[in-house]
């Protein structure tokens, strides 16, 4: 596996501490790093993720995306969805649909099976759309989704600046 450098907190002693963060101080191509937060993503009543192991790519405008570890995700609740696309940085990108109680939310995560070398640590990695779930949250800080409904960045209380996605802005 890649070597990924982990973020620290900005005081140790405090779990919930997390800095202060401007979108366009983010790097291009983006930065991949392993973030020590309480990740949780939930649907239909149920817990389909959660994990201290969680991996973050950081790119230019764009909110943070936090990938979990396949080993902290409830993938019975997953099955996989039609199409694809592709990340120039992380390459082709598979979809999954979830599944709890008969709520289904199509094409609510996704993964990169076979990513760039640079980006290898994300393989199998599932990183979800906050707006087709029922509460995504960092830490137990509610996530909004990213503007639009192409990119699945998560917009938490210490993210700030012009987030790409709304119409006219996919370009920056």
């Amino acid at each position: 596996m890649t070597s990924v450098p982990e973020r620290s907190r900005p005081d140790p002693d405090d779990p919930r501490s997390r800095p202060r963060e401007s979108v366009e101080d983010y790097p291009r191509p983006p930065r991949l790093e392993r973030v020590p937060w309480d990740i949780r993503v939930d649907f239909a009543g149920a817990t389909v993720a959660r994990s201290t192991r969680a991996l973050r790519v950081c790119e230019t405008f764009g909110a943070p995306v936090y990938y979990l570890p396949p080993e902290d995700v409830r993938t019975e609740l997953l099955s996989p969805a039609a199409g694809g696309s592709f990340c120039e940085w992380k390459g082709r990108a598979a979809y999954w649909t979830v599944d709890v109680d008969g709520r289904r939310a199509e094409r609510a995560a996704w993964s990169y099976p076979e990513p760039t070398p640079r980006f290898q640590a994300l393989k199998d990695h599932l990183a979800f759309y906050v707006s087709r779930m029922d509460a995504c949250t960092v830490d137990g800080d509610a996530a909004e989704p990213q503007p639009g409904g192409f990119y699945g960045g998560w917009v938490t209380p210490e993210i700030h600046g012009p987030i790409k996605g709304a119409p006219g802005t996919e370009g920056w």
